[in-house]
């Protein structure tokens, strides 16, 4: 399963369901962009330790922008951008989820319901 960046920050918000959620998940994964998303929101090395240690502990997988990657998300991006507000971080994940024949989940079904072929798994905090 790939998680958006929204999961990881349910759990570093301290919600039981978002944290059972990736502890059932019998295989985790993570975009490079979600990676650096949440990297950035960091304050100080410690908290960088924190989500790198977490990530660690749990066994995530952190994938890579490939040019599969960014030639699907480019296609998001020019059909879905001005229907439905698609964004490039999300085009990333979403194309991340489809290329990796994952599915994705995500609290932020608006974002991605308009893609067709993406497997997704709303979560509901």
């Amino acid at each position: 399963m790939l998680f958006d960046t929204d999961i990881l920050i349910w759990v570093q918000r301290g919600n039981l369901k978002a944290a059972r959620l990736i502890d059932t998940s019998p295989e985790r994964f993570l975009s490079v962009y979600s990676y650096m998303e949440l990297l950035q929101t960091a304050k100080n090395s410690q908290q960088h330790h924190y989500l790198k240690n977490f990530l660690s502990t749990f066994s995530f997988l952190i994938l890579p922008l490939t040019e599969a990657i960014g030639h699907r998300a480019l296609v998001y991006i020019e059909e879905y951008t001005l229907a439905h507000g698609l964004r490039a971080g999300d085009a990333i994940v979403a194309a991340t989820a489809v290329e990796s024949d994952l599915m994705l989940v995500s609290s932020n079904a608006k974002h991605f319901k308009p893609i067709h072929e993406l497997k997704l798994r709303v979560f509901s905090p």
